[in-house]
């Protein structure tokens, strides 16, 4: 498995944040037969989560690998790792490579059509550590990444994250920036991200 050696990535530029994005990551064929495999291959679970004191059925099917047992916590769902795969792992030593680290724990989100959806939020749990370095590889249908500051109301971005693409956060971005995969009444194919975090 190889990615676009010569495809480099473009900071975002946005204050109070470090975010790198790199369109072509993987290239578009070898991505088109990641997302099968791990369309197929991954054991994919809907939890519910707890929302102002109701609960949903939520808006994706997630699936969590790490190379250890630490189990991850959010929004009131604990979940436990499973083994690497062949195909998470080479992934991970790509990602690794690209972000100089050793990253222990793999988020899998699928988003099956317009209707799944992930909400504003910031990857802050305590568990990933006070500056976390968090990765991001989608693979499938291109959808928007919005972000918006914190405490300046005017700071918003939005990205297309396109199929084989990596995205980076890191440094202080968690704490004053949060994100959403926001849903879409387009027809829409499904997309798989995968996130790479450190638990250690």
């Amino acid at each position: 498995m190889q990615n676009n050696q010569e495809i480099q990535g473009f900071s975002l530029h946005l204050p109070d944040a470090d975010i790198t994005y790199y369109p072509n990551f993987i290239a578009q064929e070898e991505a088109t037969t990641i997302f099968e495999t791990l369309l197929n291959e991954t054991p994919w679970q809907q939890d519910d989560i707890k929302v102002f004191g109701k609960v949903y059925a939520q808006p994706r099917l997630t699936a969590l690998y790490g190379t250890n047992q630490k189990s991850y916590s959010y929004s009131n769902i604990e979940m436990i790792p499973h083994p690497l795969t062949v195909t998470l792992n080479d992934l991970k030593n790509l990602v690794d490579q690209t972000c100089n680290t050793d990253f222990t724990t793999l988020l899998l989100n699928y988003y099956r059509d317009g209707k799944d959806s992930n909400g504003w939020h910031a990857d802050n749990e305590k568990e990933l550590g006070k500056n976390p370095l968090i990765a991001s590889l989608s693979f499938g249908q291109e959808r928007f990444f919005h972000l918006k500051h914190r405490t300046n109301k005017t700071l918003k971005h939005k990205l297309l994250l396109q199929h084989g693409s990596l995205l980076v956060m890191k440094g202080e971005t968690q704490h004053h920036w949060l994100h959403q995969i926001p849903k879409t009444a387009k027809q829409i194919q499904g997309r798989i991200n995968i996130t790479f975090r450190i638990i250690a």
